[in-house]
């Protein structure tokens, strides 16, 4: 397995490598390189912050990005935000005998499951009060946009393993992961997972939730609020601890921008057809702080496919994609020169 964060750098190396080797060198690079965006980039943004003349820029560059195909090279225009907490449900002060106390005493796996399950109307449109109120809702232009990327709903789901999709009715695939903000359990867990069975009351159930937020939502804000929620609905039968990990701003990048021109020419002089653009649904924390430290837009290039298992296991990166990276940058360094 290739760590994400160091595959999606590799190709910018071996561009720059490129570059010195051939004496076509046409802007000056700076290289900024982390190992804490899984975790909210708790201290990058302080490093940016105490050191803005050493990282003075026309454009930032970041290749943490996918596109839609080979066949069909998109750039992305933003990345969604993040608000990711963790939720504890206790209920006895010890695991108990499911036939002793089995219908006396509230099961915190049972508790905690009807918390989540309220998170979704009938229509998986988010209950959660207040949700929305920030949302930037795109307008019909973006959607069309978004939607005139290739799409195959049978090889999605093939490719999946899955038999129907999921989301929020009356918006399509691309759109519920890109334009619209989610809720999704990232982890839960509670009692007895050994071998064999054990017929336990569990003490306690616990629940990793993340919230992949859309331009106008704060991830502070919604923090509070998913915070407040599971605290507001857990019945007395039960107590409730609810926390913070971590948490990013969602960013958008202007598509007439020198820098975008720059990066959409450079697809197409490789890939042989202009690039779609398309919002990405990932998190990078870091890209609202570089802009609002340093003033510069940033540009999304990367060349990794979604189907690379990003987070699972056997996480890939196709070899042809990144000698296409490596053939890709060096251009937009020769075009946004220009």
């Amino acid at each position: 397995m290739v760590p994400q964060m160091i595959k999606d750098s590799l190709h910018a190396c071996k561009s720059l490598e490129i570059l010195t080797q051939t004496n076509t060198m046409t802007t000056n690079i700076k290289f900024l390189i982390e190992g804490e965006e899984e975790v909210g980039s708790p201290n990058l943004g302080k490093f940016v912050a105490g050191h803005k003349e050493l990282l003075k820029a026309d454009v930032i560059l970041i290749s943490d990005s996918s596109m839609l195909s080979m066949e069909n090279p998109s750039l992305d225009t933003g990345v969604r935000g993040l608000s990711y907490i963790e939720v504890e449900v206790t209920a006895a002060n010890r695991d108990l005998h499911s036939g002793t106390y089995g219908g006396a005493v509230a099961n915190p796996i049972t508790i905690l499951a009807k918390m989540i399950a309220s998170c979704h109307d009938e229509n998986n449109h988010i209950t959660i009060p207040g949700f929305y109120d920030d949302v930037a809702v795109a307008g019909p232009e973006e959607r069309a946009l978004i939607n005139k990327a290739p799409y195959d709903e049978k090889e999605y789901k093939d490719d999946l393993g899955v038999s129907e999709l999921w989301g929020e009715k009356g918006y399509t695939t691309y759109e519920r992961t890109g334009i619209r903000p989610t809720i999704e359990i990232n982890g839960i867990w509670g009692g007895y997972q050994g071998e064999g069975a054990k017929t336990v009351l569990p003490s306690k159930a616990t629940a990793k939730i993340s919230a992949r937020l859309v331009p106008n939502q704060s991830s502070h804000k919604m923090t509070e609020k998913l915070l407040n929620y599971f605290k507001s609905i857990a019945p007395s039968s039960v107590t409730i601890k609810a926390f913070e990990h971590h948490g990013g701003e969602p960013y958008m990048t202007p598509i007439d921008s020198k820098g975008y021109k720059a990066a959409a020419k450079a697809v197409e002089t490789t890939f042989g057809k202009q690039p779609i653009p398309v919002r990405g649904g990932g998190s990078i924390p870091i890209c609202s702080i570089l802009e609002r430290e340093l003033g510069i837009k940033i540009i999304f290039m990367g060349f990794g496919l979604d189907n690379d298992n990003l987070h699972s296991p056997n996480e890939k990166y196709n070899i042809e994609n990144y000698y296409k990276g490596i053939e890709t940058i060096p251009y937009f360094h020769k075009y946004f020169a220009e």
